[in-house]
């Protein structure tokens, strides 16, 4: 059996770091090994602004998930979120000097390179190129250039432009806590790949992941990614204004909202009163479940509209771009009670609460499977699309095994449908063959990590 391709994701949440350790099984599907989860301090709004306290958090659950696994880790994925991110629509073309030799990966890569050179604001800097749709010859709606013949190849991109202090401040973190950096992921893009569905992002879905610090969005069309936004505000400003509220300390409102909270007012009695011990030898406060469930709804409408506008912004309303899926909600605050009632009362569009299940091992524990994790599984899946080594067993470094003698195997005759075999060849081969937008992704990362690689070497 071959090395594992054992793949690695962080995710630097507002509230939480997240370090998850997977594999494909024989399935192609996700295998998580092990998980550590760290409270997140210096990081606000999905942007680090304590170095210190961040490279600790990180290494504490870089530890859990190797004691967890028995897998030293080597190298991440990380996820990049926060206000200072930005999607812009961009169209470029390149002439080919010959027009009677088919398209190749090298011509994609020219003008992916081309749309990279774009001027950005000052200390701006580009973290995703992703090309839409092509164009050949004026031949407009093409999905795969390769292997066709033209003249002008023209492509619609999509580019994620994002803060550069923010990015490098990540980087250096990481660094800083003994691990390599290995790629950068949008978080919404991330959390889009562990809960959509092909079939979802063919019809037209907008997924919402409603983190701590920050509420993502990504809107797939067509099978094709279309809009991305970052709102930076999450589950904590609820927590806030449960605080200010019912005056009481962070960690009894944060236990509120996610023991008796619900986004919908409606659904409690006037009766209904919770009562909370007071500080050192004070009375006991009482808290109406009535008024905690209209302190979160006022909140989390605030949090709707405002991922809602953009909505609006790409343009659902034109019949073309009708999100037919409707909305997935993810994230840690996907699980607050009623919310999908809520979010459907608002937007009037069909809503399901995403579980990152859509591409894990049967027989994963339930606890990954909770909306909370998404983002974390869209960073593994992102690591395996980058075929890095990401970890190692740790036997594997302490000593050499001896070989092991086996006994040989008895021989056995199996009759085998011949179209079976047939249709495992096919399926061989089309897993062989990579579809452009990974290889291009892969490059893209591999430059752009060198280039931060770079930097923090020079900046030592």
């Amino acid at each position: 059996m071959g090395k594992d391709n054992i793949a690695v994701g962080l995710d630097i949440g507002t509230t939480k770091i997240v370090a998850m350790i997977g594999k494909k099984n024989e399935y192609g599907k996700l295998e998580i090994l092990g998980i550590g989860k760290s409270k997140s301090l210096g990081v606000a709004r999905g942007v680090v602004n304590n170095i210190t306290q961040t490279i600790q958090s990180i290494q504490q659950a870089i530890h859990e998930a190797e004691n967890n696994s028995g897998y030293k880790i080597k190298d991440v994925v990380v996820g990049i979120a926060g206000q200072h991110i930005r999607s812009i629509q961009h169209t470029d073309y390149i002439s080919r000097t010959n027009p009677e030799e088919v398209i190749g990966e090298n011509d994609i890569q020219l003008l992916i390179d081309q749309v990279n050179k774009l001027a950005m604001l000052p200390g701006e800097e580009i973290i995703h190129v992703l090309p839409q749709e092509f164009k050949i010859d004026g031949q407009s709606e093409i999905k795969e250039p390769i292997g066709m013949y033209g003249g002008r190849l023209e492509s619609s991109f999509h580019v994620v432009v994002g803060q550069a202090s923010s990015i490098r401040n990540v980087g250096r973190c990481i660094q800083s806590s003994g691990i390599e950096l290995s790629g950068l992921t949008l978080e919404p893009l991330a959390s889009a790949d562990a809960v959509l569905s092909q079939e979802e992002k063919e019809a037209g879905v907008a997924l919402i992941d409603i983190g701590g610090g920050t509420t993502d969005l990504a809107i797939f069309k067509d099978g094709i990614i279309r809009h991305t936004a970052v709102i930076p505000f999450g589950g904590n400003v609820i927590t806030d204004d449960i605080k200010e509220g019912c005056s009481i300390i962070e960690k009894q409102a944060e236990l509120l909202k996610i023991k008796f909270g619900s986004a919908w007012p409606g659904e409690n009695k006037d009766n209904e009163i919770v009562s909370i011990p007071g500080l050192r030898g004070r009375e006991p406060k009482e808290i109406s479940l009535k008024n905690l469930s209209k302190i979160i709804h006022a909140r989390v409408v605030e949090i709707v509209d405002q991922v809602f506008t953009e909505v609006k912004a790409y343009g659902h309303e034109d019949p073309r771009k009708k999100l037919i899926a409707g909305i997935v909600l993810t994230g840690g605050g996907a699980q607050l009670k009623h919310i999908k009632q809520l979010v459907e009362y608002i937007t009037g569009m069909d809503t399901r609460i995403g579980y990152p299940n859509e591409h894990l091992a049967g027989n994963s524990n339930e606890e990954i499977s909770s909306p909370l994790y998404a983002t974390a599984v869209g960073l593994v899946m992102n690591s395996i699309e980058n075929r890095t080594q990401s970890a190692v067993r740790l036997d594997v470094i302490e000593q050499p095994k001896a070989p092991v003698h086996r006994a040989p195997v008895q021989q056995q005759h199996y009759e085998v449908d011949e179209s079976y075999v047939e249709t495992v060849e096919e399926v061989k081969k089309v897993v062989k063959e990579e579809s452009t937008e990974t290889k291009i992704r892969r490059s893209f990362f591999d430059r752009y990590v060198d280039k931060i690689k770079d930097f923090l070497d020079n900046a030592e």
